[in-house]
C-alpha cells in the first residue's frame, strides 16, 4: 500500500482563511450576534492550531570553510602572516594542515609545526598595513 504524506503549504492555509469570511457573508450577510458583533468581526479565522510548524534544522557543525581556505592558500603558495596568542608573528607558506596543526615553511628560519589552538589569527602578507610616518 502506497501512502502519501499530506502537508499543507502556507499558500493553502492563507487561502482557507480568506475563504471562511466569504462563505459567511454569502450565508447570512452582516448579521449582528447577541453580543453586538457583526458577522465580519466574528468571522475572523481562529488560530491555525492544526497546522504543524516545522522546526528549523540547526546549521551543520562543520562548514568546510576553513578547509577550503587552507587548500586555496596551499595551492597558491601564498605568503601568510600567522599571529600567535602571545603576539608573535610568523611569516611563511602553509605546507599542510590537519585537524589540530599547521606546518609552515619559512624562508629565513626553520619550518614550524604550529598548533591551531595557539593561533590568534592569520592573514596574507600582501595585506599587511605598513605604518606611514606623518611628515
Amino acid at each position: 500500500m502506497n501512502r502519501k504524506l499530506i502537508r499543507t503549504t502556507l499558500a493553502e492555509v492563507k487561502g482557507k482563511s480568506r475563504e471562511a469570511p466569504l462563505r459567511e457573508r454569502a450565508n447570512g450577510g452582516a448579521q449582528r450576534s447577541q453580543s453586538g458583533e457583526s458577522a465580519r468581526e466574528s468571522a475572523r479565522p481562529a488560530p491555525a492550531a492544526s497546522v504543524q510548524v516545522r522546526k528549523r534544522t540547526p546549521p551543520p557543525p562543520e562548514t568546510n570553510a576553513e578547509i577550503f581556505y587552507y587548500k586555496k592558500q596551499i595551492d597558491a603558495h601564498t605568503l601568510m602572516v600567522i599571529v600567535l596568542l602571545d603576539g608573535e608573528e610568523i611569516e611563511g607558506t602553509i605546507e599542510w594542515y590537519d585537524r589540530g596543526a599547521l606546518k609552515v615553511n619559512r624562508k629565513n628560519g626553520p619550518n614550524l609545526l604550529i598548533l591551531k589552538r595557539n593561533i590568534k589569527y592569520m592573514y596574507k602578507a600582501e595585506e599587511r598595513v605598513v605604518e606611514q610616518t606623518a611628515q
